[in-house]
Protein backbone atom coordinates (compact mmCIF):
# COMPACT_ATOMS: atom_id res chain seq x y z
CA UNK A 1 0.00 0.00 0.00
CA UNK A 2 3.10 2.53 0.77
CA UNK A 3 4.64 1.47 -2.20
CA UNK A 4 1.32 2.38 -4.47
CA UNK A 5 0.27 5.94 -2.51
CA UNK A 6 4.40 7.44 -3.26
CA UNK A 7 3.86 5.93 -7.16
CA UNK A 8 0.54 7.85 -7.62
CA UNK A 9 2.43 10.74 -5.75
CA UNK A 10 4.93 10.51 -8.09
CA UNK A 11 2.55 10.75 -11.10
CA UNK A 12 0.81 13.64 -9.58
CA UNK A 13 -2.22 10.98 -9.59
CA UNK A 14 -3.86 12.99 -6.86
CA UNK A 15 -7.61 11.83 -6.60
CA UNK A 16 -5.64 8.07 -6.58
CA UNK A 17 -3.30 9.13 -3.87
CA UNK A 18 -6.10 10.40 -1.75
CA UNK A 19 -8.17 7.05 -2.10
CA UNK A 20 -5.17 5.22 -1.10
CA UNK A 21 -4.37 7.63 1.90
CA UNK A 22 -7.88 6.97 3.37
CA UNK A 23 -7.52 3.36 3.48
CA UNK A 24 -4.60 3.38 5.85
CA UNK A 25 -5.34 3.06 9.74
CA UNK A 26 -5.03 6.57 10.99
CA UNK A 27 -1.93 4.86 13.69
CA UNK A 28 -0.27 4.34 10.14
CA UNK A 29 2.72 7.19 10.50
CA UNK A 30 3.33 6.59 6.73
CA UNK A 31 -0.14 7.01 6.71
CA UNK A 32 -0.08 10.46 7.83
CA UNK A 33 3.44 11.10 5.97
CA UNK A 34 2.19 10.85 2.60
CA UNK A 35 -0.78 12.77 3.71
CA UNK A 36 1.23 15.87 4.89
CA UNK A 37 2.75 15.38 0.73
CA UNK A 38 -0.48 15.04 -0.78
CA UNK A 39 -1.69 18.38 1.14
CA UNK A 40 1.70 20.32 0.09
CA UNK A 41 1.36 18.37 -3.73
CA UNK A 42 -2.05 20.38 -3.29
CA UNK A 43 -0.86 23.80 -2.38
CA UNK A 44 -2.71 22.91 1.13
CA UNK A 45 0.11 24.74 2.93
CA UNK A 46 -0.54 25.22 6.08
CA UNK A 47 -2.47 21.84 6.46
CA UNK A 48 0.69 20.32 4.96
CA UNK A 49 2.62 22.12 7.76
CA UNK A 50 0.61 20.79 10.60
CA UNK A 51 0.47 17.33 9.28
CA UNK A 52 4.38 17.07 9.30
CA UNK A 53 4.63 18.96 12.43
CA UNK A 54 2.40 16.85 14.37
CA UNK A 55 4.54 13.85 12.88
CA UNK A 56 7.90 15.14 14.65
CA UNK A 57 5.96 15.51 18.07
CA UNK A 58 6.06 11.99 17.99
CA UNK A 59 9.10 9.40 17.92
CA UNK A 60 8.14 7.23 14.79
CA UNK A 61 12.03 6.97 14.24
CA UNK A 62 14.40 8.55 11.87
CA UNK A 63 12.81 7.66 8.56
CA UNK A 64 9.91 9.80 9.21
CA UNK A 65 10.86 12.20 11.13
CA UNK A 66 13.45 12.70 8.27
CA UNK A 67 10.92 13.19 5.61
CA UNK A 68 8.67 15.31 7.99
CA UNK A 69 11.49 17.79 8.14
CA UNK A 70 12.05 17.63 4.77
CA UNK A 71 8.50 17.86 3.82
CA UNK A 72 8.70 21.52 6.10
CA UNK A 73 11.52 22.65 4.48
CA UNK A 74 10.18 22.74 0.98
CA UNK A 75 6.90 24.15 2.55
CA UNK A 76 9.23 26.88 4.14
CA UNK A 77 11.39 26.99 0.96
CA UNK A 78 8.17 27.65 -1.19
CA UNK A 79 6.75 30.14 0.86
CA UNK A 80 10.92 32.21 0.77
CA UNK A 81 10.29 31.98 -3.30
CA UNK A 82 6.34 33.12 -3.02
CA UNK A 83 7.29 36.57 -0.44
CA UNK A 84 10.68 37.05 -3.06
CA UNK A 85 8.37 37.95 -6.20
CA UNK A 86 5.68 39.69 -3.93
CA UNK A 87 8.61 41.59 -2.65
CA UNK A 88 9.89 42.20 -6.56
CA UNK A 89 6.38 42.93 -7.37
CA UNK A 90 5.51 45.12 -4.99
CA UNK A 91 8.83 47.54 -5.57
CA UNK A 92 8.84 46.96 -9.11
CA UNK A 93 7.77 50.36 -9.84
CA UNK A 94 10.33 53.70 -8.99
CA UNK A 95 7.91 55.09 -7.21
CA UNK A 96 7.14 52.17 -4.74
CA UNK A 97 10.86 52.29 -3.80
CA UNK A 98 10.43 56.01 -2.31
CA UNK A 99 11.61 55.26 1.62
CA UNK A 100 8.54 55.07 4.12
CA UNK A 101 7.33 53.91 7.58
CA UNK A 102 5.18 51.18 8.57
CA UNK A 103 2.93 52.05 11.90
CA UNK A 104 1.29 49.83 13.55
CA UNK A 105 -1.75 50.49 15.65
CA UNK A 106 -2.71 49.56 19.11
CA UNK A 107 -4.50 46.27 20.24
CA UNK A 108 -6.55 45.38 23.15
CA UNK A 109 -4.51 43.44 25.01
CA UNK A 110 -6.95 40.62 24.66
CA UNK A 111 -6.57 39.96 21.17
CA UNK A 112 -3.09 40.17 21.38
CA UNK A 113 -2.01 36.39 21.44
CA UNK A 114 -3.88 35.14 18.05
CA UNK A 115 -2.90 38.82 16.39
CA UNK A 116 1.00 37.93 17.55
CA UNK A 117 0.42 34.48 15.97
CA UNK A 118 -0.22 35.99 12.73
CA UNK A 119 2.22 38.66 13.06
CA UNK A 120 4.96 36.59 13.56
CA UNK A 121 3.94 34.24 10.21
CA UNK A 122 4.00 37.58 7.86
CA UNK A 123 6.94 39.30 9.58
CA UNK A 124 8.90 36.17 10.34
CA UNK A 125 9.16 36.76 14.05
CA UNK A 126 8.61 34.68 16.86
CA UNK A 127 5.02 34.94 18.50
CA UNK A 128 6.47 36.18 21.90
CA UNK A 129 8.44 39.02 20.00
CA UNK A 130 5.51 39.88 18.10
CA UNK A 131 3.29 40.33 20.96
CA UNK A 132 5.90 42.19 22.52
CA UNK A 133 6.11 44.66 19.29
CA UNK A 134 1.87 44.90 19.13
CA UNK A 135 1.55 48.20 21.15
CA UNK A 136 -1.42 48.52 23.62
CA UNK A 137 -1.73 52.05 23.18
CA UNK A 138 -0.37 54.63 20.72
CA UNK A 139 1.44 53.87 17.95
CA UNK A 140 5.06 52.61 16.97
CA UNK A 141 7.43 52.75 14.44
CA UNK A 142 7.77 49.29 13.12
CA UNK A 143 10.13 49.02 10.01
CA UNK A 144 11.71 51.36 7.67
CA UNK A 145 12.31 50.43 4.26
CA UNK A 146 10.32 51.09 -0.28
CA UNK A 147 7.13 52.24 0.80
CA UNK A 148 5.99 49.38 -1.70
CA UNK A 149 7.34 46.39 0.18
CA UNK A 150 5.62 48.53 3.52
CA UNK A 151 2.81 48.57 1.56
CA UNK A 152 2.54 44.54 1.21
CA UNK A 153 3.26 44.12 4.76
CA UNK A 154 0.44 46.52 5.80
CA UNK A 155 -1.96 44.84 3.73
CA UNK A 156 -1.62 41.19 5.00
CA UNK A 157 -1.39 42.56 8.56
CA UNK A 158 -5.08 44.74 7.89
CA UNK A 159 -5.90 41.21 6.83
CA UNK A 160 -5.19 39.41 10.02
CA UNK A 161 -6.67 42.09 11.82
CA UNK A 162 -3.42 44.20 13.29
CA UNK A 163 -4.64 48.10 12.12
CA UNK A 164 -1.34 49.77 10.95
CA UNK A 165 -0.36 52.16 8.05
CA UNK A 166 2.35 53.78 6.10
CA UNK A 167 3.44 56.78 5.06
CA UNK A 168 6.23 57.73 2.91
CA UNK A 169 9.16 60.37 3.71
CA UNK A 170 7.78 62.16 0.25
CA UNK A 171 4.48 62.82 2.20
CA UNK A 172 5.86 64.07 5.79
CA UNK A 173 8.44 66.84 3.38
CA UNK A 174 5.55 68.21 1.62
CA UNK A 175 3.53 69.65 4.80
CA UNK A 176 3.83 72.89 5.34
CA UNK A 177 5.01 73.97 9.21
CA UNK A 178 4.54 77.57 10.17
CA UNK A 179 6.06 78.43 13.60
CA UNK A 180 3.68 80.76 15.69
CA UNK A 181 5.18 83.73 17.68
CA UNK A 182 2.41 84.67 19.05
CA UNK A 183 -1.87 85.31 18.61
CA UNK A 184 -2.87 88.85 17.10
CA UNK A 185 -6.67 88.28 18.02
CA UNK A 186 -8.29 85.00 18.55
CA UNK A 187 -11.75 86.15 17.74
CA UNK A 188 -13.78 86.20 15.87
CA UNK A 189 -11.23 85.05 13.43
CA UNK A 190 -8.04 84.37 15.12
CA UNK A 191 -4.96 85.67 13.34
CA UNK A 192 -1.34 84.93 14.51
CA UNK A 193 2.21 86.16 13.86
CA UNK A 194 4.24 83.34 12.26
CA UNK A 195 7.80 82.80 11.84
CA UNK A 196 9.46 81.28 8.29
CA UNK A 197 11.82 78.45 9.67
CA UNK A 198 14.47 79.45 8.03
CA UNK A 199 14.58 83.43 7.15
CA UNK A 200 13.18 84.01 10.21
CA UNK A 201 11.05 86.89 8.78
CA UNK A 202 7.42 87.16 10.22
CA UNK A 203 3.93 87.33 8.73
CA UNK A 204 0.05 87.34 9.27
CA UNK A 205 -1.60 83.83 9.13
CA UNK A 206 -5.71 84.11 9.50
CA UNK A 207 -7.61 80.91 9.65
CA UNK A 208 -11.16 79.93 10.92
CA UNK A 209 -11.16 77.64 14.24
CA UNK A 210 -13.44 75.58 11.98
CA UNK A 211 -10.54 74.48 10.20
CA UNK A 212 -8.66 72.97 12.52
CA UNK A 213 -9.15 68.99 12.31
CA UNK A 214 -6.67 67.93 15.23
CA UNK A 215 -4.32 68.68 17.80
CA UNK A 216 -1.07 67.11 18.43
CA UNK A 217 0.64 67.89 22.12
CA UNK A 218 4.09 66.44 23.12
CA UNK A 219 6.75 66.90 25.56
CA UNK A 220 10.52 67.11 23.90
CA UNK A 221 13.41 66.30 26.28
CA UNK A 222 16.28 68.76 26.63
CA UNK A 223 19.39 66.79 27.72
CA UNK A 224 22.45 68.41 29.13
CA UNK A 225 25.80 67.09 29.64
CA UNK A 226 26.70 66.69 33.25
CA UNK A 227 29.11 65.54 35.29
CA UNK A 228 29.05 62.69 37.33
CA UNK A 229 30.42 59.70 39.63
CA UNK A 230 29.97 56.20 38.68
CA UNK A 231 29.28 53.29 41.04
CA UNK A 232 33.00 53.40 42.28
CA UNK A 233 33.39 56.94 42.68
CA UNK A 234 34.72 58.03 39.62
CA UNK A 235 33.46 60.91 37.41
CA UNK A 236 31.99 60.50 34.28
CA UNK A 237 30.20 62.39 31.61
CA UNK A 238 26.84 61.49 30.71
CA UNK A 239 23.49 62.77 29.22
CA UNK A 240 20.46 63.86 31.74
CA UNK A 241 17.20 65.29 31.11
CA UNK A 242 16.83 68.50 32.67
CA UNK A 243 14.40 69.74 31.36
CA UNK A 244 11.00 69.35 28.36
CA UNK A 245 9.90 71.81 25.39
CA UNK A 246 6.18 71.61 25.39
CA UNK A 247 4.66 71.26 21.94
CA UNK A 248 0.62 72.01 20.74
CA UNK A 249 0.43 71.27 17.02
CA UNK A 250 -2.68 72.43 15.07
CA UNK A 251 -3.55 70.78 11.88
CA UNK A 252 -5.41 72.49 9.16
CA UNK A 253 -5.67 69.74 6.75
CA UNK A 254 -7.45 71.47 3.82
CA UNK A 255 -4.56 74.07 3.99
CA UNK A 256 -2.39 71.09 4.33
CA UNK A 257 -0.56 73.08 7.09
CA UNK A 258 0.59 73.19 10.96
CA UNK A 259 0.41 75.61 13.30
CA UNK A 260 3.37 74.98 15.94
CA UNK A 261 3.00 76.12 18.98
CA UNK A 262 5.90 75.69 21.88
CA UNK A 263 6.99 77.15 24.98
CA UNK A 264 10.34 78.09 23.80
CA UNK A 265 9.46 80.19 20.57
CA UNK A 266 5.64 81.46 22.07
CA UNK A 267 6.35 85.14 22.64
CA UNK A 268 4.57 85.71 25.39
CA UNK A 269 4.71 89.24 25.66
CA UNK A 270 3.44 89.95 22.22
CA UNK A 271 -0.55 89.59 21.10
CA UNK A 272 -3.34 88.66 23.45
CA UNK A 273 -3.11 88.54 27.20
CA UNK A 274 -3.19 85.09 28.13
CA UNK A 275 -3.31 85.04 31.65
CA UNK A 276 -4.04 87.61 34.02
CA UNK A 277 -1.27 88.66 35.59
CA UNK A 278 1.57 90.14 33.45
CA UNK A 279 5.33 88.58 33.61
CA UNK A 280 4.03 84.91 35.17
CA UNK A 281 5.93 81.88 34.83
CA UNK A 282 6.26 80.21 31.66
CA UNK A 283 4.30 77.39 33.09
CA UNK A 284 1.14 79.83 33.93
CA UNK A 285 2.04 81.57 30.29
CA UNK A 286 1.93 77.78 28.61
CA UNK A 287 -1.43 76.66 30.64
CA UNK A 288 -2.97 80.31 29.62
CA UNK A 289 -2.21 79.22 25.94
CA UNK A 290 -3.96 75.89 26.07
CA UNK A 291 -6.71 77.10 27.66
CA UNK A 292 -7.05 79.11 25.24
CA UNK A 293 -6.80 76.51 22.88
CA UNK A 294 -8.91 74.14 24.30
CA UNK A 295 -11.78 76.73 24.46
CA UNK A 296 -11.88 77.12 21.12
CA UNK A 297 -11.14 73.77 19.79
CA UNK A 298 -13.81 71.33 21.29
CA UNK A 299 -14.15 69.38 17.85
CA UNK A 300 -10.45 68.62 16.96
CA UNK A 301 -9.24 65.55 17.84
CA UNK A 302 -6.17 65.42 20.55
CA UNK A 303 -3.43 63.01 20.08
CA UNK A 304 -0.90 62.92 23.31
CA UNK A 305 0.88 59.59 22.80
CA UNK A 306 4.14 61.11 21.68
CA UNK A 307 6.36 59.54 24.33
CA UNK A 308 5.17 56.04 24.09
CA UNK A 309 5.67 56.65 19.93
CA UNK A 310 9.17 58.34 20.74
CA UNK A 311 10.65 55.73 22.62
CA UNK A 312 9.95 53.10 19.52
CA UNK A 313 11.23 55.64 16.90
CA UNK A 314 14.32 57.79 17.90
CA UNK A 315 16.91 54.85 17.38
CA UNK A 316 15.45 54.33 13.88
CA UNK A 317 15.52 57.85 12.59
CA UNK A 318 18.74 57.36 10.76
CA UNK A 319 17.41 54.57 8.61
CA UNK A 320 14.58 57.35 7.23
CA UNK A 321 17.07 59.71 6.38
CA UNK A 322 17.75 63.47 6.96
CA UNK A 323 14.21 65.43 7.37
CA UNK A 324 13.33 69.18 8.75
CA UNK A 325 11.80 69.08 12.21
CA UNK A 326 10.68 72.92 11.94
CA UNK A 327 12.58 73.21 16.08
CA UNK A 328 14.62 75.28 16.88
CA UNK A 329 15.57 74.64 20.47
CA UNK A 330 18.64 75.58 22.33
CA UNK A 331 20.79 72.89 22.35
CA UNK A 332 25.06 71.85 21.88
CA UNK A 333 23.94 69.21 19.73
CA UNK A 334 21.00 68.53 17.23
CA UNK A 335 18.27 65.81 19.11
CA UNK A 336 15.93 63.17 17.14
CA UNK A 337 13.65 64.12 19.58
CA UNK A 338 12.73 66.95 17.70
CA UNK A 339 12.53 64.99 14.54
CA UNK A 340 10.36 62.53 16.56
CA UNK A 341 8.10 64.83 17.63
CA UNK A 342 7.92 66.36 13.85
CA UNK A 343 6.87 62.74 12.36
CA UNK A 344 4.67 61.94 14.93
CA UNK A 345 2.38 64.92 14.18
CA UNK A 346 2.62 64.35 10.76
CA UNK A 347 1.73 61.00 10.90
CA UNK A 348 -1.40 61.93 12.76
CA UNK A 349 -2.07 64.27 9.78
CA UNK A 350 -1.05 62.12 6.87
CA UNK A 351 -3.10 59.06 9.14
CA UNK A 352 -6.41 59.75 7.09
CA UNK A 353 -4.94 60.28 4.01
CA UNK A 354 -3.44 56.64 3.83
Amino acid sequence: MHQEIAIALDRQDYEMASQLIQAVPDSDPWGKLYLGQLQAAQSHYEQAEQTFRSLLQQDYGPKIAQAARQGLKQIQDHAKAVRQEKLSQATANPEQTQIGALILEALPSDAKTDAALQFSKIMQVEPYTARMLIPSRGWRLYRIGPIGELVMYGEELQTAGIPNFSITLNQVQQIKVHQVCYFKTSQPFPEVWVSDHHSQQTSAFKFDWSEVTQRVEGLVPIFEEVVDRDPRGKLQRKEKTQDHAQFCDLHLLKKGCILRFYDAAYQFNQGIQLTEVDRETSWANWRGLTTLLTQNLPHATTWSDFTSFADTAVEQLELLGPFESYINLLRREDSKWDQAFHLYSSLAMLKPLA
